[in-house]
């Protein structure tokens, strides 16, 4: 996989703001990126702290699904600034935890504010999803906590992913999926999409024709060596991620075309996953011997 999050704007925005200080984005996007997760949308108040803390929420959701305990080795791919490192390194006990990105300046980052437990280890490590520099069999859990689809391939990173679980470890991730009724229109909206703006959240930005459905996602885990263990919807639960993203994001953004691109992408996705056309779900997925 290419370095491409040097690519992705939202990065270089949250990068340069936490740089200068910006501490409504540090405050918002400075630990966890990633949505939030809240219990019920009558719950959100649309103010920063709330998102931090409904992100942290989301990371809690991905330990549950994961089945992560004490006593753990856990690898987190596309970790991010670490937040989910973090998460786990305040909830449990005697852990192995590392945390591997292709982009050192989130490395960077992560190293800077993720401090270890006492009875914890913790390692950031730069590299790629698909080809992961460790051992066969070495570690109880993987996650790819809304990431997975910068990567060039889920097969890939699946195959990866089972090589380094042990027998019956977890492999927990989040990802945007399209309903089915949606995939026959992914050649045009790929165009207008991918065709006629610029990237921004990712290299393919909407990632519909990279897009991937919760059935593709039963087959993949079945061809690649996995039993579906969990499969959670949380559309509902992250809707109010986009309006107080939007906010902080846009006063971030340098004035210009390209921030008014970002924010009409933004309200795209949002109105798709008010429509229920484009859901965020979580999966576990069980490594059979």
């Amino acid at each position: 996989m290419s370095d491409q999050t040097n690519r992705l704007r939202y990065f270089n925005i949250l990068l340069d703001s936490i740089e200068q200080r910006n501490q409504e984005v540090t405050e918002a996007f400075g630990h966890h990126v990633h949505w939030g997760y809240w219990d019920s949308n009558s719950l959100a108040d649309g103010s920063v702290e709330d998102f931090r803390q409904a992100a942290e929420n989301l990371s809690v959701k991905m330990c549950e699904a994961a089945k992560i305990t004490d006593n753990q080795r856990v690898l987190d791919v596309g970790c991010g600034f670490g937040g989910t490192i973090a998460t786990i390194n305040s909830r449990y006990k005697d852990m192995d935890l590392v945390g591997v990105n292709i982009d050192e300046r989130q490395l960077a980052r992560a190293r800077e504010v993720v401090v270890p437990a006492a009875t914890n280890k913790v390692k950031f490590v730069k590299a790629d999803a698909c080809k992961l520099p460790f051992e066969n069999h070495s570690f109880d859990v993987v996650l790819a906590v809304e990431c997975i689809f910068h990567f060039p391939s889920r097969e890939l990173f699946f195959k990866e992913a089972k090589r380094v679980l042990k027998p019956g470890g977890y492999l927990a991730i989040c990802d945007f999926t399209p309903a089915d009724i949606v995939m026959p229109w992914i050649g045009m909206l790929d165009f207008v999409f991918n065709g006629l703006f610029p990237s921004t959240y990712s290299q393919n930005n909407l990632n519909l024709k990279n897009s991937v459905t919760l059935h593709d996602y039963e087959k993949l885990a079945e061809k690649t060596g996995y039993r579906v263990v969990h499969e959670h919807d949380i559309t509902v639960n992250t809707l109010p991620t986009y309006p107080v993203s939007g906010r902080v994001m846009r006063k971030a953004s340098p004035p210009g075309w390209d921030t008014e691109v970002d924010m009409f992408l933004t309200q795209t996705m949002e109105w798709f996953s008010r429509q229920g056309l484009y859901r965020y779900v979580i999966f576990s997925f069980e490594a059979l011997s």
